[in-house]
């Protein structure tokens, strides 16, 4: 072994990972005087943030927005030097391609639950909406400590809210299945409303006067000039300008404390570091290795988080043979049995890919959801392949792309299945234990840019010795809500 790093007193920090969590909490770490190095098992910073191209244009071959009804995401990217490439989508109309055609995305509706039923209008059929109105009648349904979304949704309004709204919706955030995601995770706001309210639209309608009330204003969601991508190649320079050191295909293989000194002993390969505290933000099947030694209990917690895998196919056409309906795209509900989950109209969402490629639309689809492996067996040219199979289906366009790429995200996004606010509860009681010690990143406390930021900082507060921000995100999850069509 070689001791590439000698203690240096207190305020070394190793950060464990480099994506949006691990970058952030760097950041933080480096504004509070800490010295920090961040050790990245990959070739790249950055994890499903990335930035690309597609026949000369650049794109996100990763998440392509943020919510900006949150501080965090955005605030990073100003105080990164990115206030100037900020920019809402273009439009956000988006429509689900369901029971055989494009149908608008209804308003009024929280992550797919609908105040009235007059909201779903046109989406539903008149059975389906009839159901949502016997929700004033029902008795109430018990919430108990965590239920799933689409089980509660369904017992209150009916099975077809569920299958053609509120599921497309959260596989579009989750790749995962409504019938079994947490409410309390997941929907927070229904939550709370399920627990105060017999009626579930009753409850939708008072968080919607809430929000009303609170007169929020300014776009839900935000990109980048040139994709959200640049966010955290933009936090990385910040980091190395502040003094942070970060190492590519470096993969940690061992974290052990150091009982003498009450520090953390860091290998990767032959290298040791030696630091006063470790933010572990990884996935949780590799953050479930490295705690095993330490924490046997958190990682068998993390050991057992299940992951959804997807793909996205990005496909570029001359604009003049290419005619697409208005909007940004649409979402698919898995009952309808298409192969693709989702479209964007990349250069219908995002001003900035139509102004710098006037000659070009991009668009790109999404396939892959919870237990579906079959699809994501197929090759690239396969996946090309039925994607423009259903996007001539859904819009009518039959031109030959000019250029297509498939970027694959194996366990790319964490399953948060009923019960999940328990076993990240008891994932930081295991690891309250180990001063010096925090976790951080989507398996925790939502699944979104802001999420994994806000999960970043409150990690950097609990090695300071400040609980304060990781109980604010166990009371209160950050919802990760859906951009409009595609990811």
């Amino acid at each position: 072994m070689r001791e590439v790093q000698a203690r240096a007193g207190t305020g070394q920090v190793i950060v464990i990972g480099a994506g949006i969590a691990g970058l952030a909490a760097a950041h933080r770490l480096l504004e509070r005087g800490a010295r920090v190095t961040v050790l990245e098992a990959s070739d790249r910073v950055g994890g499903k943030l990335l930035p690309g191209e597609i026949a000369g244009a650049r794109v996100d071959l990763g998440a392509e927005s943020m919510l900006a009804r949150r501080p965090e995401a955005v605030a990073l990217a100003r105080e990164v030097g990115l206030t100037d490439r900020l920019q809402p989508p273009a439009t956000a109309t988006a429509s689900i391609w369901t029971r055989g055609a494009l149908r608008p995305m209804p308003k009024g509706h929280v992550m797919g639950v609908p105040g009235t039923a007059a909201a779903l209008s046109g989406l539903l059929s008149d059975e389906g909406l009839a159901r949502i109105e016997r929700d004033a009648e029902l008795p109430r349904t018990e919430v108990g400590d965590d239920v799933a979304v689409g089980e509660y949704v369904a017992e209150r309004l009916g099975r077809e809210v569920v299958d053609r709204l509120v599921e497309p919706l959260l596989g579009g955030v989750y790749a995962g299945d409504a019938y079994r995601i947490s409410m309390r995770s997941a929907v927070p706001q229904l939550f709370q409303a399920a627990r105060g309210h017999t009626s579930l639209t009753e409850g939708v309608r008072e968080i919607q006067a809430k929000a009303a009330a609170a007169q929020q204003t300014g776009p839900v969601f935000m990109g980048l000039q040139g994709g959200v991508g640049a966010l955290p190649l933009a936090v990385a320079d910040s980091v190395r300008a502040r003094g942070g050191e970060i190492l590519t295909r470096t993969p940690v293989t061992e974290l052990r404390r150091t009982p003498a000194d009450g520090g953390w002993r860091v290998v990767s390969g032959v290298h040791v570091w030696h630091a006063d505290a470790v933010v572990v933000a990884v996935p949780a099947p590799a953050a479930a290795g490295l705690l095993r030694t330490e924490s046997p209990g958190a990682a068998a917690e993390l050991g057992a988080v299940e992951y959804a895998s997807m793909a996205l196919v990005t496909l570029a056409y001359r604009r003049a043979e290419a005619a697409l309906p208005d909007g940004s795209g649409f979402l698919v509900p898995p009952v309808d049995g298409r192969t693709i989950k989702a479209s964007t109209f990349a250069s219908r969402k995002w001003g900035w890919i139509a102004e710098e490629n006037p000659g070009l639309l991009v668009l790109r689809t999404s396939v892959g959801r919870y237990g579906e492996t079959e699809i994501l067996q197929r090759d690239d040219t396969e996946l090309v392949d039925v994607s423009r199979h259903d996007l001539k289906a859904a819009t009518g366009l039959d031109a030959t792309p000019v250029a297509t790429r498939v970027t694959r995200w194996d366990d790319g996004l964490p399953q948060y299945p009923v019960g999940h606010h328990a076993r990240v509860a008891r994932v930081r009681e295991q690891i309250a234990g180990l001063p010096g010690l925090a976790v951080c990143g989507a398996p925790y406390d939502g699944v979104g840019i802001p999420a994994c930021i806000a999960s970043a900082y409150a990690a950097v507060d609990r090695i300071q010795g400040d609980l304060r921000g990781v109980q604010e995100l166990t009371a209160h999850p950050v919802q990760s809500l859906h951009g409009g069509a595609g990811e």
